[in-house]
């Protein structure tokens, strides 16, 4: 019997392949090209001591790697396509080491010729020898005893037209042991030596250790990244001018929180109230400064939360407590009550000492706190990637950026009351007066019971599975009352026949519009989500699906306002139901044990939040205000990585 050619040559080619890819060296990736080391300054050190780790990256002549923020010229293409050189560490929880990798002191920078496009152009890398070098400090109550660490440089190595595959990631290729074990092992005091292992460490700047122990912020740690609908910018709050851009971009965020549909509902309330009083410009600016410092009180408690209490690090974690919810909902209800006129009503002497009237300091000051409470489910663009750094920060730097959040939130309501011209316009008395302040009543009724409606589902909801939204047909049901109020009341007081057509019309759109609005609510929606488990999760990955992780909660009015219009996008439907691809949505309205971790683990402190996974288990998209090009561009890039 023969032995076939064409069998023979595949077997011949294989056992090549395995000779050659099995030799030290030929890893098939970057790695065939620079040779990886690593020393440590002091390999037995003392409890509260300090260590220096040095990774050495030695590049074969012509070749270098990307630096750890590479400066894409654009000739080059896509910066997203660079892998940057980045230093991963797996340390157990009770490590008594830790990696200080703000700090990092990255190599000097190179200058070469690339050519990738045909043209060569200058290009910033690491060549030759590049010593990265990362301060490591060792517990005060570190036990005596080897502390083990893996340490996984990332990198990808190229020469002047052509680069070779990166590093492998955790866990890719199912090359889970990528990486070099080390240890450091603590001794006694009298079992130490201060000499270093090597003078290799003599580039190093040692006065950072001063920084780290004195709790300063690293300097890499202040640039803040913002990204809204595609719209991308860095400020490096290092510097007063940094600090101030900072400031600046939070008051404007706090501004646009007026816009979100937490908001925008109640802003003709005040309006009117303002509108009310303008005869009297001293007491519409008195009533619109009370405002002011009821809107930045809660602003400021929340940066004092957020400072001070642990565990706190979010603006909107409150809300994954029904109990606060159900309160909040009390609480609107009560000041809609009191708005809408319904304490007219003759009722006991004790109810109206709580009558928050717009025209009192108190009531001013109690509608600026409800307003800023309305506002904390939302986050405007910018603004959440301020707040999530100012939650890092020191005390001082948490409550001045939270401050000035409330500022710019409070600023329009201030300006109104400064220049009342502004707002002569609007009906200060008389039956027209009573029935929008009957009609915004009503919305504030229904915001009353949306929150009581997320308070009750969040205590019934199930890890795993969607929380009820049958509540949402009584908040349809509040304004669509409005509505034929607003048509009936109208029809009855309106002199004007065009004044008449014109709000029958809006309280019929608006009885329409309510109902479409709780069917649609309700409804499963066009995408076949799975709801989170850890289990769920794991299967898909392990599967090679592209993941899609959407953070929501009942509560956050932006994640279903960018449900509604991004992902339910035709495009974007049919891409989430495209073979191999799953989504899946962490739903955070009740106390979400399992999807907070994962919150918590992705580094997020805010939602909404849209995560694209590739099968790798890499993050191919992150993003809090997105559009829709953006979610297929991050599918199609991840399907291409599969």
């Amino acid at each position: 019997m023969k032995f076939p050619k064409t069998l023979f040559l595949t077997l011949f080619c294989l056992f090549v392949a395995n000779v050659t890819f099995a030799q030290p060296g030929n890893f098939h990736d970057s790695r065939d090209k620079v040779s990886v080391s690593v020393q440590i300054s002091h390999k037995s050190v003392v409890a509260g001591s300090d260590a220096i780790i040095a990774v050495i990256l030695e590049h074969d002549e012509h070749w270098h790697s990307h630096t750890n923020d590479p400066q894409v010229p654009e000739i080059l293409g896509d910066p997203e396509d660079y892998i940057a050189t980045a230093i991963v560490f797996e340390v157990p929880e009770d490590s008594p080491l830790t990696f200080h990798t703000g700090y990092i002191q990255w190599p000097d920078v190179t200058v070469v010729k690339v050519g990738f496009t045909g043209e060569p152009v200058d290009y910033g890398v690491f060549s030759e020898r590049a010593i990265i070098y990362i301060p490591v400090t060792i517990a005060n109550d570190a036990k005596i005893g080897d502390a083990n660490f893996v340490i996984k440089p990332i990198f990808q190595t190229c020469d002047d037209t052509t680069c070779l595959a990166p590093t492998p990631e955790p866990d890719e290729y199912g090359w889970d042991t990528y990486g070099m074990s080390e240890t450091i092992s603590i001794v006694a005091p009298e079992n130490i030596s201060s000499t270093q292992t090597s003078n290799i460490f003599d580039l190093f700047d040692g006065t950072v250790f001063s920084d780290i122990h004195a709790g300063i912020v690293a300097p890499s740690e202040n640039v803040i990244k913002f990204d809204a609908f595609g719209i991308k910018f860095e400020i490096n709050a290092n510097g007063p001018l940094g600090l101030l851009l900072l400031l600046l971009v939070a008051m404007g965020g706090g501004f646009l929180l007026n816009l979100t549909p937490c908001v925008l509902p109640v802003i003709p309330i005040k309006i009117m109230s303002l509108s009310a009083s303008a005869s009297n410009r001293k007491q519409t600016f008195i009533l619109g400064v009370w405002m002011m410092c009821g809107v930045m009180s809660l602003w400021v408690v929340i940066g004092v939360a957020i400072a001070l209490v642990a565990g706190f690090t979010a603006i909107n974690q409150l809300f994954q407590y029904p109990s606060f919810t159900i309160i909040l909902g009390i609480f609107i209800g009560i000041m809609a009550i009191g708005m809408g006129g319904l304490f007219s009503i003759r009722l006991p002497n004790a109810v109206y000492k709580v009558n928050p009237k717009h025209d009192s300091w108190y009531g001013s000051f109690l509608f600026g706190v409800m307003t800023a409470v309305l506002s904390t489910p939302c986050t405007a663009p910018f603004m959440g990637a301020a707040a999530a750094w100012a939650a890092t920060q020191s005390a001082i730097l948490t409550l001045t950026v939270f401050g000035s959040i409330g500022f710019g939130m409070a600023f329009p309501y201030l300006v109104l009351a400064t220049f009342p011209h502004l707002v002569d316009k609007m009906p200060r008395a008389g039956a027209a007066s009573e029935v929008i302040k009957q009609v915004m009543g009503l919305f504030m009724l229904a915001a009353a019971v949306y929150f009581l409606g997320v308070g009750l589902s969040g205590l019934l909801q199930q890890e795993g599975a969607p929380p009820s939204r049958l509540y949402l047909w009584i908040v349809a049901g509040c304004v669509a009352a409005s509505g034929i109020w607003l048509a009936w009341r109208t029809l009855q007081v309106a002199k004007k026949g065009f004044t008449k057509t014109i709000f029958v019309l809006v309280g019929l759109f608006l009885t329409v519009s309510s109902v479409i609005a709780g069917n649609r609510l309700t409804e499963d929606g066009p995408i076949d989500w799975a709801y989170y488990t850890p289990e769920i999760l794991q299967e898909k990955l392990e599967e090679g699906d592209v993941v899609v992780l959407e953070f929501t909660a009942e509560w956050c009015l932006n994640c279903k306002w960018l449900e509604s219009t991004v992902l339910h996008d035709s495009r974007v439907i049919e891409a989430f139901n495209a073979e191999n691809v799953t989504p899946i949505k962490i739903d955070l309205t009740g106390n979400n044990v399992s999807g907070n971790a994962l919150l918590h683990e992705v580094g997020g402190l805010r939602i909404p939040l849209l995560i694209i996974m590739g099968p790798d288990g890499e993050e191919d998209f992150r993003g809090d205000f997105y559009t829709v090009n953006q979610v297929l561009d991050a599918i199609k890039k991840s399907r291409n990585n599969e």
